[in-house]
């Protein structure tokens, strides 16, 4: 699938991949990463006006996206199917130019977690993807027998850095877009046997509000928490429980900037 998607693509161009957490997306984002593509990862549910912004700024040669919204799309003018595999159309675009070309070793780019207003992009290297990957793969020992559930978006780079970091182990992913508030994200995370989940401070404060320290949850092992810095009574709280039930709790920081 990853090389038919590049194969449609036709070479080394920037596309606009509208991520949720389901195959198609990961689809999209390994084939254009193992084939030279340049992503934008961008929220599915990105406002329109700021997608046609994006698209007047950056002139992607395609856009990813799920099949059901390319009906609503706001740019959806001039451009055409190409391809579709797992739910998600390529669509071939009218704003591609040859003016700038990509740097070469441009691998991917990342709206930062803090952005207002437009979303700011940082630039990835494909050094810079294989060292995170490999320092965080190495530091939390993972190997092919994780099963990390998806708690974060795609588009997001702590949510992007768990599907590296596992990939590169050779893991299961468990793709989900359910909340941490919704039966059917407990459901999948039991049935499926999730060994993990990461997640920003207001996950941990949801956590607490739902009594997660009293849930039967036998194959869960490892927790990591980024993307800000947790209240320190919070912490310690997870950090005993951890302690106390012999799973880790791994606190990190925010790193797409760096």
């Amino acid at each position: 699938a990853c090389r038919a998607l590049y194969e449609a693509v036709g070479g080394r161009c920037l596309v606009f991949s509208m991520c949720d957490n389901r195959l198609g997306s990961l689809v999209g984002y390994a084939g254009f990463l193992e084939h030279g593509v340049v992503p934008v990862m961008l929220k599915r549910s990105l406002d329109g006006e700021l997608l046609a912004a994006l698209c007047r700024d950056y002139h992607p040669a395609y856009i990813w996206l799920p099949e059901e919204d390319v009906s609503a799309l706001p740019v959806r003018e001039g451009c055409r199917a190409v391809y579709g595999a797992f739910g998600y159309t390529l669509l071939k675009t009218p704003f591609e130019t040859e003016e700038t070309p990509l740097y070469g070793e441009l691998a991917l780019l990342l709206t930062t977690s803090g952005s207002t207003g437009s979303p700011k992009l940082v630039r990835q290297s494909y050094e810079n993807i294989r060292a995170n990957t490999e320092s965080i793969a190495e530091y939390l020992h993972l190997t092919r027998d994780e099963r990390p559930i998806t708690t974060l978006p795609m588009n997001y780079t702590y949510g992007l850095s768990i599907i590296n970091s596992h990939l590169y182990a050779g893991a299961h992913i468990l793709l989900t877009d359910k909340s941490l508030m919704q039966r059917e994200f407990w459901s999948f995370l039991r049935g499926g046997e999730a060994t993990s989940f990461g997640g920003v401070p207001y996950t941990y404060e949801m956590l607490k509000r739902l009594r997660f320290f009293r849930m039967d949850l036998p194959s869960l092992r490892t927790m990591t928490q980024a993307g800000g810095r947790l209240q320190p009574e919070l912490h310690r709280e997870f950090a005993a429980y951890a302690r106390d039930t012999g799973r880790e709790f791994v606190v990190m920081y925010g790193q797409c900037e760096a």
